[in-house]
């Protein structure tokens, strides 16, 4: 029991520390966006994700999430790209 409380009061310390961080706007981060990314880019960018992420190992210029992107709709379509089509499921079968 006492394990337990601590181990949820360190949550909750964690989650009230992760509230107080600061947000960027994208005219901060970039000068001139050209493109706005949206659902399709988000879903692409989340099925290429592992691939970017060994890239973002090697080189500078590869970034995982894009920056300049619309918000929920992106969002959307780069949870279903990771995840949301199968290949975050597994297979059981019953005995």
């Amino acid at each position: 029991m006492k394990k337990t409380y601590w181990i949820m009061a360190i949550a909750v310390l964690f989650v009230a520390l992760t509230g107080c961080a600061d947000v960027s706007h994208i005219s901060e981060c970039l000068p001139e966006v050209e493109h706005t990314y949206g659902f399709w880019g988000g879903l692409w960018h989340g099925m290429i994700a592992p691939f970017s992420f060994i890239g973002s190992l090697i080189w500078d210029d590869v970034a995982v999430y894009a920056i300049n992107n619309n918000g929920g709709w992106y969002d959307f379509g780069f949870l279903l790209g990771v995840g949301g089509l199968g290949f975050g499921s597994s297979k059981t079968t019953k005995k």
